[in-house]
């Protein structure tokens, strides 16, 4: 389907927009509250849903500039696209430097060996992000399968020399925050334990044949071994014959690098406040991607809507009362240094930061409002959803909003906001070969587009703050929980919330 060819059905738009009492644009000033919301409305929420903007751009960063790991030529051909995209959309904007880790997948070959009980057969595996290369001729051991690290603890010697697997049973998108610590921290415990190799079932809702990459991190003093994700299909297989008896053997060639760090940027945007310029309502998304597909869910989708909401709320004047600022962080997928960097620059400013959102959680149509914030934010925000009805968006959701990114605002208490989107099939394609621009629909594309553009304009115009949420007990984690980083849970209305049409 075209950009242009984006054009909802005026029943749609009637049912969005129209109130008899609107005035239209350049109306007199006298204007209720409720007219002059769905006036703007109509100016912010129409053109995101009919002209296309958002996936034109989405396929420009995809198909031009494809995959986007932090270090590589892509990832820095992909800041300069975004600071073009702000210039010759009006909007002011700057980069702004952070260093990056720089590492670099090579081959990746796994082989199940044949024994007396069943013949061998290739393995379909993908490096994770920070691991160890093997040597030239890979490694041979075999396989010790576990399911939690407490599992792999209670094996004791038994793990040394072994390739380890870590083995789940993630089948919804809900699943991801419960298993993606055997990801995260697997391998370095298992390094820890004496193994040679880690392989974990990927982290996936649907897959033919398809592994699914994603980061690790090995603790301090511990050093790196091979690790990779292996197919749901081939984790199975290996599953099934460890169960059956006897020694399963593999042999893993991994040829990673790790490189001296990068210089990077993040990209930072600005829409001036008339009356508040020094409030800042921030919009983010990660601009860097994996260096698989084409980061079309993860995260291109969220960064064409924050840069789409800005767009047209540059175009709106007057302006709203206070500034929003766009920021497309660097690195989120291997290290957060783009949202260090970004809390670090701007930490004198923290405490006028009044709102924020991040959007990672791809492309899907919008489902709610998602807040936290301190008490009466829920009565604050109610009456500025009813833009979103049509939508199917209307809705204040219970659980709470955040993002990996903004993990390093959490300290200085800044609010959060978020438009959830319909995620039930983001792990079909996450971290994957098949993460690009045809598994991303731009009507809910722009739906979310338009939804993520509505919610912005009223955290940057509505009368009142926001209440600053309570100081956390302890300092957050800088690695958000998955649960944050792709808030997929299920989320009961708010009681009280705008009842959300049915389909």
């Amino acid at each position: 389907m075209s950009a242009t060819s984006l054009i909802f059905s005026p029943a749609l738009m009637i049912s969005l927009l129209a109130a008899p009492s609107a005035p239209k644009a350049g109306a007199s000033s006298s204007a209720s509250p409720q007219a002059a919301q769905l006036q703007m409305a109509e100016r912010l929420v129409g053109p995101a849903l009919t002209e296309g903007h958002a996936w034109a751009r989405l396929t420009e960063l995809t198909d031009t500039i494809g995959p986007r790991l932090s270090g590589s030529e892509s990832a820095e051909a992909a800041v300069q696209w975004a600071l073009r995209s702000f210039k010759a959309d009006g909007v002011k904007a700057w980069t702004e430097p952070v260093k990056v880790p720089h590492w670099i997948r090579g081959e990746e070959h796994g082989e199940l060996l044949a024994s007396e009980r069943f013949r061998g057969k290739s393995l379909q595996i993908m490096a994770l992000g920070g691991s160890a290369p093997t040597p030239p001729e890979g490694i041979t051991a075999e396989v010790v399968e576990v399911s939690s690290l407490e599992e792999l603890a209670a094996l004791g010697d038994r793990v040394k020399g072994r390739v380890v697997l870590f083995s789940h049973d993630m089948k919804v998108p809900e699943d991801y925050g419960k298993f993606a610590g055997l990801r995260g921290r697997g391998p370095s415990a298992a390094a820890k334990a004496g193994a040679v190799g880690v392989l974990v079932r990927s982290l996936a809702t649907a897959s033919l044949s398809t592994p699914h990459t994603g980061a690790t991190g090995f603790a301090e003093g511990i050093k790196p071994i091979p690790s990779a994700s292996v197919t749901v299909e081939d984790a199975l297989l290996l599953h099934r014959l460890l169960a059956s008896g006897g020694p399963v053997r593999v042999r893993l060639v991994l040829g990673c690098k790790e490189l001296p760090e990068a210089d990077s940027f993040n990209v930072v945007a600005e829409v001036k406040g008339r009356e508040k310029p020094e409030e800042i309502v921030l919009i983010g998304a990660h601009l860097d991607s994996w260096d698989v597909g084409s980061g079309a869910h993860d995260d291109g989708a969220g960064v064409v809507m924050v840069m789409e909401a800005a767009r047209l709320i540059a175009r709106q004047k007057p302006a709203p009362r206070r500034t929003v600022r766009v920021v497309l962080f660097m690195n989120e997928e291997n290290g957060l240094r783009g949202a260090k960097a970004y809390a670090d620059a701007h930490a004198a400013e923290l405490p006028r930061h009044v709102a924020a959102l991040e959007m990672d959680s791809g492309g899907g149509r919008p489902l709610g409002v998602q807040l936290r914030a301190g008490e009466g934010g829920s009565e604050l925000v109610r009456p500025w959803l009813a833009p979103l009805t049509a939508l199917g968006a209307a809705t204040l959701l219970s659980s709470e909003a955040g993002g990996a990114d903004l993990s390093p605002l959490v300290p200085a208490q800044v609010p959060m906001f978020s438009v959830r989107t319909d995620a039930s099939r983001y792990f079909d394609y996450h971290h994957t070969h098949a993460d690009t621009l045809d598994k991303v629909e731009p009507e809910a594309l722009a739906q979310s587009t338009a939804a993520v553009a509505w919610m912005t304009y009223a955290m940057a115009e509505m009368p009142s703050l926001l209440v600053r949420p309570a100081a956390p007990s302890k300092a957050p984690s800088l690695v958000a929980p998955p649960s944050q980083v792709h808030p997929t849970a299920p989320a009961a209305p708010v009681v009280g919330a705008p009842k959300t049409p049915g389909p």
